[in-house]
């Protein structure tokens, strides 16, 4: 009998080439000429303009990119981070998204999951995943904004240990029971006995989950914990270090390395590669061969967050599509691979 695909399924190309998504929001924020005129404008930095948003997410699906992710930025702090992130309270977005879209990979790079009650987190997660057809991420992060840790009532030195307390309480709601017992969870008082459960349960065994830079873990520790590395963009003789090393601790299993880049696209094809904060200013041909070279150390996604760009966004999203994502096809499209990872003829 066959095996769906799971989330993370849909995310690999069997060849070996990554596929490509977009982290939201999808606007040009952060370019020069946007900059100028917001701040002419008064408008604050950082905070998107989301007016388009469902209109360009359901794009994005159309045009035929692998995912899209959507950040976890409790409060918007402009005078030490300045970014609002995705702005809307993620799963609130994700079920959105989950309706005005059909074939994308929806995920969260990443939830500050330290801030968060597990089995809310849990049940929101499994209500997304059900709702979105299985086509759902869950990318988990410690957090690194110490202000917001005591507004939340918990401590920020301790983060870690929250994290993989956390970890394992999702684990745990997310099991089924074929007895009619209940979730266990030790320390916290209900035990199979008492029947208590989270509902829905996901589509398959569990969320598919990605765990975001360290988490403040041993690199074995996620490797063990995750079902994948969703690690920060590096120029291409670090990003081989970090690759090698998730090879070897996850050897034998398909855990797959996810990175994001910030993408500045410019309007000549023939622009080289030059690097910006977190990704590169390009043309996309320079695009196309820094992607081949990202898939042979071993990335599996990259998503492109377009806000560092000056063109409209909607004309970067078609010459994408257009330009570059025929040469890095997801799974189940003409150019891709099945679901079970055979090449299309």
């Amino acid at each position: 009998m066959s095996v769906a695909p799971t989330a993370l399924d849909r995310l690999v190309n069997a060849a070996g080439l990554p596929t490509l998504g977009l982290e939201l929001p999808l606007d040009n924020d952060w370019g020069a000429t946007r900059l100028r005129a917001d701040r002419a404008a008064g408008r604050p930095f950082g905070v998107p303009d989301l007016t388009r948003h469902a209109e360009l997410a359901r794009l994005a699906d159309e045009l035929g990119f692998a995912g899209l992710w959507v950040r976890d930025v409790p409060l918007y702090d402009p005078e030490r981070f300045g970014d609002a992130g995705s702005v809307f309270e993620t799963f609130t977005h994700l079920g959105h998204l989950a309706a005005v879209t059909e074939r994308a990979v929806l995920g969260t790079a990443a939830v500050v999951l330290p801030l968060r009650q597990p089995l809310l987190v849990a049940k929101s997660a499994a209500t997304v995943d059900v709702l979105s057809g299985g086509r759902f991420v869950l990318g988990l992060a410690s957090g690194d904004r110490p202000v917001e840790y005591p507004l939340f009532g918990e401590d920020f030195q301790g983060r870690g240990a929250t994290f993989r307390r956390g970890v394992e309480i999702l684990r745990a709601a997310w099991a089924r029971h074929t007895d009619g017992a209940g979730m266990e969870l030790p320390g916290l008082g209900p035990d199979a006995g008492r029947h208590l459960d989270v509902l829905p349960k996901p589509t398959g065994p569990s969320v598919p989950l990605a765990i975001a830079g360290h988490a403040q873990q041993s690199a074995e520790w996620i490797s063990q914990n995750a079902d994948a590395s969703l690690n920060y963009p590096r120029p291409l003789g670090a990003l081989r270090l970090k690759t090698r090393e998730w090879q070897e601790l996850t050897a034998g299993t398909s855990k797959p390395y996810l990175t994001p880049m910030q993408l500045d696209l410019t309007g000549d094809p023939s622009t080289a590669a030059t690097p910006i904060r977190l990704g590169l200013r390009t043309g996309h041909q320079a695009l196309i061969d820094h992607l081949r070279a990202m898939g042979e150390l071993g990335v599996a996604h990259v998503s492109f967050n377009l806000r560092p760009g000056n063109r409209p966004v909607e004309e970067i999203l078609d010459e994408l599509a257009e330009t570059v994502l025929p040469h890095f096809p997801s799974p189940g499209t003409a150019a891709g691979t099945d679901a079970a990872g055979t090449v299309a003829s």
